[in-house]
């Protein structure tokens, strides 16, 4: 089959598109023959060998590997111990996230555990199929039910999402991959939600339900914001702590990335600060699938390109301001 894979870390320039061996699958796992693959920013952490991350938090790896976790396809072939599965049917799913080094979905073909898939909503393509499940899952584990009982990495304690019907949600990076979703996703809960975002992507996302816009490059959030129950900083990072002064006490700050540094800060203004690590979970992804199909939530493409054009795929995400998401499409 054909599949992006990679030989050294490095920048868009080392993805490569190349003859690899077809999977097979073994017990509990699905046969996908891929239509669509979305890209997601531990894609890249991965291909440039995690220089993001702190250098004990850095896995080996072996070479040559595969790209990605999530995927849009047909059922190719399925375990003999798979149910609720059958070959011609239309799944998407993250693939073994967090194990990046076994996920490999920028490729033809993938074997997925079973438990990492939903059937395929009708009435949407492969494309935003392919778009929805890390960030989607990322959404439903933050704000929705974190679903699972397995170890927080970034913090003792495991993360709890809070209600919002009724609530003021502000999130910001709100037309990026997790952002777009989750505007829609806490409008769906009742929530009132303030978006943040650049200027050029207030239309869209008043599209999607925003109830107040704040054009970040011409006002910074934090000086107009005031007593918001739930902040979903999608960007995280060190500059986090400035949403600290936007909340109500009793209030929650979930940053999605590493780097909130201001713990001392939220204890005094009585914020819980809170996050997690989203993982594969295909009956979550059923839930956010019916919500797809509905039409509640849908899936904003930011761009397409063929697998084999992986490399211009990542040098689009690196210029920023990605509306929605970047797919690979695969013939």
């Amino acid at each position: 089959m054909k599949a992006v894979r990679l030989h050294a870390f490095g920048g868009p320039e080392v993805l490569r598109y190349e003859e690899a061996p077809k999977p097979e699958i073994k017990a509990g796992e699905v046969l996908v023959r891929v239509h669509a693959v979305g890209i997601n920013p531990p894609d890249w952490y991965l291909r440039d060998g995690y220089k993001s991350l702190p250098p004990e938090w850095r896995p080996s790896v072996t070479m040559p590997l595969i790209l990605g976790t999530d995927v849009s396809g047909v059922v190719e072939a399925v375990a003999p111990d798979v149910q609720g599965f059958t070959v011609g049917e239309e799944v998407f799913g993250m693939v073994r996230f967090p194990s990046l080094e076994e996920s490999r979905a920028y490729a033809e073909y993938v074997a997925a555990p079973a438990t990492d898939l939903a059937h395929k909503p009708a009435g949407i393509s492969h494309v935003q199929a392919a778009g929805a499940p890390m960030s989607g899952l990322t959404v439903w584990q933050y704000l929705i039910e974190l679903g699972h009982a397995e170890v927080n990495p970034f913090q003792p304690e495991p993360h709890r999402p809070v209600p919002l019907g009724g609530k003021r949600v502000l999130v910001n990076g709100a037309a990026g991959g997790v952002g777009h979703l989750a505007v829609q996703v806490a409008k769906w809960q009742g929530a009132y939600v303030i978006a943040v975002a650049s200027g050029r992507q207030e239309a869209l996302l008043r599209e999607l339900g925003t109830d107040e816009f704040i054009d970040y490059t011409k006002t910074p959030a934090e000086e107009v914001v005031q007593e918001v129950d739930l902040v979903l900083d999608t960007l995280g990072g060190p500059s986090t702590g400035r949403f600290l002064r936007t909340l109500k006490r009793g209030g929650a700050l979930f940053p999605v990335f590493l780097g909130f540094a201001d713990a001392e800060e939220a204890a005094q203004r009585g914020i819980t600060v809170s996050m997690t690590q989203v993982r594969s979970n295909g009956s979550q992804l059923a839930e956010l699938g019916r919500l797809l199909a509905a039409g509640t939530v849908r899936v904003v493409i930011d761009s397409t390109f063929p697998l084999a054009q992986a490399r211009q795929a990542h040098e689009r995400a690196a210029h920023g301001h990605i509306q929605g998401k970047i797919v690979l499409t695969v013939v």
